[in-house]
């Protein structure tokens, strides 16, 4: 895989935002979880609840909190969050703001002997994030409810690694009762994260390929979202450098909004011509987006 410039600075955004999204410091030396007035308000990435400095709330675990009972207020909320931010920046969240696409890209800098970029069954497996969606995020909390009609987060107990990591290891360290309440559970969540530890190594962002059900919703927006890629089909060479750049194996001349693009600007940026430009910035003209930013090409 090529380096590119503009990582530095992506990861620059991406650590500010982890640092502020989890500036409950308190949290780390209490052992407990923030629970003031910001933890109703949900992040655009994947951040645990339980993670002890997180001041905000996860979509994904606020979703499976509300679908199954009837706080219809805080459902259209939830509802209107993911609408709203996947119509302004699709899955540019997945490459400049999640905590945990950060994690990954720090962990595949990790000098290995064999990078897999691709391999036999990788397009299908990557249907496997939507799958997930529907079924422990949507269908489960939907339908096995108790008593009171509420479901149980079953991507987060069951799956997520994200958690375990921001929030089921802080929390077992910091409280001793905890540690005496280790089950089956805690360790089979702590397997799929070394098993998700050791595939970031080999494979870039395995868990937003594959079983991200936040990086799902947002592709769906990427191809009508506010910020979104174009190609300038009168400047391209037909060099295929932006695909061979591409860490999620996306060929912008094909589909410049491809729903595993993470708008991380690698193709941008090898491009020779300059011919992949991103649309939806502040336009001082009446030019639909298209023209704009021919007009700042101009000045």
């Amino acid at each position: 895989m090529g380096k590119w410039k503009n990582t530095g600075k992506r990861h620059k955004v991406q650590i500010l935002w982890a640092l502020l999204t989890n500036s409950y410091l308190v949290g780390y030396v209490q052992g407990k979880i923030y629970r003031g007035p910001l933890k109703n308000l949900c992040v655009p990435g994947l951040n645990c609840y339980s993670c002890p400095g997180a001041v905000g709330a996860c979509p994904i675990g606020a979703m499976q909190a509300v679908i199954g009972n009837w706080n219809f207020k805080f459902a259209f909320y939830v509802a209107g969050f993911f609408l709203f931010v996947g119509a302004l920046m699709g899955r540019f969240v997945c490459g400049w703001l999640c905590p945990f696409g950060l994690v990954q890209d720090l962990l595949h800098k990790i000098p290995f002997p064999k990078k897999i970029k691709t391999f036999r069954g990788d397009r299908i497996l990557r249907k496997l994030k939507y799958v997930i969606l529907v079924v422990f995020v949507i269908l489960l909390p939907l339908f096995l409810v108790d008593v009171l009609g509420q479901g149980a987060p079953y991507f987060c107990k069951l799956i997520c690694p994200a958690g375990t990591l921001e929030g089921g290891i802080p929390l077992v360290l910091l409280n001793r009762s905890m540690r005496g309440a280790i089950g089956w559970l805690y360790i089979w969540k702590n397997i799929l994260l070394v098993i998700t530890i050791i595939l970031s190594i080999i494979i870039y962002r395995p868990f937003c390929k594959y079983i991200c059900p936040l990086g799902a919703i947002y592709s769906v927006f990427n191809p009508v979202s506010v910020f979104r890629y174009r190609v300038e089909q009168e400047k391209c060479t037909d060099c295929g450098a932006c695909a061979r750049i591409c860490p999620m194996q996306v060929d912008p001349m094909r589909n410049a909004n491809h729903p595993e693009c993470i708008r991380c600007g690698a193709c941008k940026e090898i491009c020779p011509v300059h011919a992949i430009q991103s649309t939806g910035k502040f336009c001082p003209s009446k030019q639909p987006w298209p023209n704009c930013q021919k007009i700042d090409e101009k000045k």
